[in-house]
C-alpha cells in the first residue's frame, strides 16, 4: 500500500505551490508561496522515487531523513513526518523557507537528473511543520531531569538556538545573550518578511522560553558583559555571535551620503515591518521609496535588498554583479523572483567608484569578462578597457558580504585563537576552541553561510558540551 502511494513522478509533474502574481506581491512583506493543501502535498510527496541512495539526504547538511517524512506524507501521517522531520532539524519550517533546495537536497535529487521535475522537498517540509504548529504538535522541551551545569549561548542566531534547544532538552540550564532586542539573529533582521515571516521566528523564540531558555537580550559582549564573566557564570561557553562587519569598498565616494550597507537597509525594513520606530527609515536614508536604486552584489543577501527596494517603491532597481549568471552565488530561483518582480540584473558589471556632490547621484560602472578560473575554481573576472559607463543611482547599497568582528580585542580575550580570516579557530568535530569550555559554531567559524549549515553546528556542538560536562562532573566525583 505504501509503495502504491510513492514512485508517482512518471505519471504526476512537478508542481509548486501556488506563487502570488509578481504585481501583487511587489506590494507587501508576505511570503510570496501560498500553502499546499494536505491532497496536494501528498501527491508532491508521492513523487519521491525512494532510491537506495538519496543523494538528497546526504547533500543536506543536516542529513535529514527526507525520503522517510516524504513517505509519511504521502500515507497522510503527517504527525510522525513531522516528528521524523523535527528529529534532524532544530527549525524545520524555516529551512523550508529559506534554505536554498535547488543547491542542496533538490538540486541533487535523483528523478531531477532524470529528468521527471525535481520532488519538492522544501515546500512539502514547510507544509508538514506548519500543519504541526496549528495541530499542536510542536511542544516546549521538557527535560526528564533537570540538572545543575549551566551553559552561556553568546549570539540568538540558528546555531545558538540550534544549540540551546538541544541542551535544554538535555536538562541543562541556558542562558542566550545578544545584542539585539529580539533574538533571532540574520532570521530576525536580516531576512526579509518575503522570505520568512517574522511570526513565524518569534513562535520558536517563545517555545524556547516556554522550554526554559533564558535570554539576555540587549547585550553587547565586551560592553555590557565581559566575556570572562560569561565564563565565571557558566561550566560551558558557546559562541555564536555570526560575522556582522560588512566587507566594504576602497573606491572614491564609498563614503557619499546614500550609500549605504545591506545589513543596515535590511534591519531597518525589517524594524519598520515590526512596527518599531525607525528615524533613518522615516527620514529617507534607509528607504528605497521613489528612489533610483543600484545593489552592489551577487550572493543571497543582494537577492533579498532588490526585493526589498521594490516593495518600499524604488523608481528602479539594477543589481551590479561582476560575473554572468551562471557563475554568481545566489539561488538561481531568488534570481528568477526578482526578475518577474521588476529587477534588472546588469551582469559582467562592477563598480569602479561612485559620483555625487556629498550626495550620490551616480555609479561609475566598469564592464568586466570572465577570465581564467581562480583559486577557487570559477573563472576571475577581467576589466574590458575602455567599457566604463556611468548608472544614474539616488540609493546604492553595497551587499558584498560579511567579515567577522575582531572577538579577541573587542572582548579583551587574547587566548581566543583565530584563523588568518579573523574567524574563531574550533575544532571541525566537536567545535571545540583552545579556551576549556568554550566552544564557537556558525559564520563566526565558517564564515557568512547558510542557515542550515548553523543549525548542523549548535547540534553537534551541543552534543560536544554535553560529553564535556558529563566529563567534568565524572572528574570532580572522582576527586
Amino acid at each position: 500500500m505504501a509503495t502504491q502511494r510513492m514512485l508517482k513522478f512518471v505519471t504526476t509533474p512537478r508542481q509548486m505551490p501556488e506563487k502570488r502574481d509578481a504585481q501583487d506581491r511587489r506590494r507587501d512583506f508576505a511570503e510570496i508561496y501560498s500553502e499546499y493543501a494536505a491532497d496536494k502535498a501528498a501527491e508532491q510527496a508521492g513523487r519521491c522515487s525512494q532510491c537506495g541512495v538519496p543523494y538528497c539526504q546526504t547533500h543536506c547538511p543536516l542529513h535529514n531523513n527526507i525520503p522517510d517524512w516524504l513517505m509519511l506524507t504521502a500515507q497522510g501521517r503527517l504527525q510522525e513526518a513531522y516528528e521524523m522531520s523535527q528529529a534532524t532539524n532544530t527549525f524545520p519550517e524555516i529551512c523550508g523557507r529559506i534554505c536554498p533546495q535547488d543547491r542542496l537536497c533538490e538540486g541533487n535529487c535523483v528523478i531531477e537528473q532524470s529528468g521527471h521535475g525535481t520532488v519538492t522537498i522544501g515546500a512539502v517540509e514547510k507544509y508538514i511543520t506548519d500543519t504541526a504548529w496549528e495541530q499542536g504538535w510542536v511542544k516546549p522541551a521538557t527535560p526528564a531531569h533537570e540538572r545543575p551545569e549551566s551553559v552561556g549561548i553568546i549570539g540568538a542566531g540558528p546555531g545558538g538556538l540550534a544549540a540551546a534547544d538541544r541542551l535544554r532538552r538535555a536538562g541543562i540550564q541556558v542562558t542566550v545573550y545578544d545584542r539585539y532586542d529580539r533574538a533571532g539573529g540574520l532570521m530576525t533582521y536580516g531576512i526579509p518578511g518575503f522570505k520568512l515571516e517574522k511570526p513565524v521566528v518569534m513562535q520558536r523564540i517563545e517555545q524556547l522560553e516556554a522550554g526554559g531558555v533564558q535570554f539576555v537580550l540587549n547585550c553587547t559582549v565586551g560592553e555590557d558583559i565581559s566575556f570572562a564573566a560569561i565564563r565565571g557564570q557558566h561550566d560551558a561557553v558557546l559562541i555564536a555571535t555570526g560575522v556582522y562587519k560588512s566587507r566594504e569598498l576602497d573606491l572614491d565616494g564609498a563614503n557619499l551620503t546614500g550609500t549605504v550597507r545591506a545589513l543596515d537597509y535590511l534591519t531597518a525594513s525589517n524594524r519598520k515591518n515590526f512596527g518599531d520606530d525607525v528615524p533613518e527609515y522615516d527620514n529617507g536614508e534607509l528607504n528605497a521609496a521613489g528612489k533610483r536604486v543600484v545593489v552592489i552584489g551577487g550572493g543571497d543577501t543582494a537577492m533579498d535588498c532588490v526585493r526589498t527596494a521594490i516593495r518600499q517603491g524604488a523608481e528602479s532597481v539594477k543589481c551590479l554583479y561582476r560575473r554572468d549568471r551562471e557563475n554568481m552565488p545566489g539561488s538561481q530561483r531568488e534570481v528568477q523572483n526578482a526578475e518577474e518582480e521588476g529587477v534588472e540584473f546588469v551582469w559582467l558589471s562592477a563598480p569602479a567608484g561612485f559620483v555625487g556632490d556629498g550626495v550620490v547621484n551616480g555609479v561609475k560602472v566598469q564592464k568586466m569578462r570572465l577570465g581564467a578560473p581562480d583559486a577557487t575554481g570559477r573563472r576571475a573576472p577581467e576589466v574590458i578597457e575602455g567599457a566604463d559607463y556611468f548608472e544614474d543611482a539616488d540609493l546604492v547599497i553595497k551587499a558584498l558580504g560579511f567579515e567577522p568582528e575582531d572577538l579577541p580585542a573587542l572582548w579583551d580575550e587574547p587566548e581566543l585563537a583565530v584563523t588568518r580570516w579573523g574567524t574563531i579557530r574550533a575544532e571541525f568535530a566537536t567545535h571545540a576552541t583552545r579556551i576549556p569550555g568554550v566552544y564557537a559554531v556558525g559564520d563566526i567559524v565558517r564564515g557568512a553561510s547558510l542557515v542550515v549549515w548553523a543549525i548542523r553546528d549548535g547540534r553537534e556542538a551541543a552534543d560536544s558540551i554535553l560529553d564535556y560536562l558529563s566529563q567534568s562532573g565524572q572528574a570532580v566525583a572522582a576527586e
